[in-house]
């Protein structure tokens, strides 16, 4: 027998949601249901398909600047990367150092989070969720530094900005990573960005792939203080100058340009979202308050099985705390119809 390494036998790698080949109604990974602006494909008209003999440009320079813009912030504040769980990835060994501190975040959070730890030899510690799912802010010290999804995943929850600032500075010194994957969605709370000039410890982490509509392409960015953003860039060119290719580049460009469409979608998801939420309670159905793309519905894996018999896909984790509930996506008005007449 070949033998690989001692990680690659005994680790537990991160679950991916179903990706089914049948035709499903498809709510378990949280992909927006509306398609990207149409800017997204004219700019794929236009690309020059003889600069990809080349490699992409290094700086990023133009989606940079226009992530820059759109956060109100320098271009030296700006990591762009290949997606935003590789940002986080980079972040974890960035920030972080092995066999140290543990960095802190909640038990029932973003499942990847343990996942990037175990692969850097960067102990954690896992902080109980209050009995409402919700986070307790002051419960999240004591280690090497903290990450924290606001608003959180799988539980669509978020915290005021005052608790992320509170988060900040009781993690004094430490670095504090805020994913924000979810925060264009969110209207109980507003993007840490705005709290960047007061807290350098603090670094927000976004993506393309939720409220832009590009989850196929790949492309996320963080925004923080230069030297997290250096450190950022070193870990980078120790793995990969290149991650991000110079289609998906100027794909991310003309999405982040088409912002009036990229609001017209988002409020469409919102509306859906609170619509649903007050169906599923009239029913007598227990559903928590979205900040999200998302919904978290008791009913566990009975509802998921029944609702896959009737060609609708849900996510169900089978851990410790969430069992009795499933991850349902906002999909389209007659996406969700289709849920709630099938449940």
């Amino acid at each position: 027998m070949i033998k690989i390494s001692e990680f690659a036998e005994k680790t537990t790698p991160y679950s991916v949601g179903e990706q089914p080949r049948e035709k499903l109604i498809k709510l378990n990974t949280n992909e927006n249901p509306y398609p990207p602006a149409r800017e997204c494909a004219q700019a794929v008209a236009r690309f020059d398909m003889t600069r990809l003999k080349l490699y992409p440009d290094l700086s990023l320079a133009e989606l940079k600047k226009a992530v820059a813009e759109k956060e109100r912030v320098k271009e030296e504040n700006v990591f762009v990367g290949n997606g935003s769980d590789e940002v986080l990835a980079f972040a974890v060994r960035a920030f972080f150092d092995p066999e140290s501190a543990a960095v802190v975040f909640p038990k029932i959070t973003y499942s990847f989070y343990p996942v990037y730890c175990n692969l850097f030899d960067v102990n954690y510690m896992c902080v109980e969720n209050e009995r409402d799912f919700s986070v307790d802010a002051e419960k999240l010290t004591g280690g090497q530094g903290v990450i924290i999804a606001n608003p959180n995943a799988p539980t669509s929850l978020s915290l005021p900005l005052e608790k992320i600032a509170r988060l900040a500075e009781i993690n004094d010194g430490k670095p504090v990573i805020v994913d924000e994957a979810y925060i264009d969605f969110a209207t109980k709370t507003s993007s840490a960005v705005s709290l960047l000039n007061r807290y350098e410890n603090l670094a927000v982490i976004k993506t393309f792939s939720k409220s832009y509509s590009l989850a196929g392409i790949r492309c996320g960015y963080m925004i923080a203080g230069k030297r997290l953003v250096k450190a950022m860039e070193t870990v980078r060119d120790c793995f990969n100058s290149y991650p991000v290719d110079s289609l998906c580049q100027k794909i991310c460009l003309a999405a982040i340009k088409a912002e009036k469409y990229h609001a017209e979608c988002t409020e469409k998801v919102i509306n859906t979202r609170e619509k649903v939420i007050r169906e599923l309670r009239k029913r007598g159905k227990t559903v928590l308050d979205s900040d999200t793309n998302f919904l978290f519905v008791k009913g566990g894996e009975s509802d998921y099985l029944k609702l896959k018999e009737k060609g609708i896909l849900v996510r169900w984790f089978d851990s410790d705390g969430v069992r009795e509930y499933t991850r349902v996506t906002v999909g389209s008005d007659e996406e969700m119809d289709a849920y709630l007449a099938a449940l």
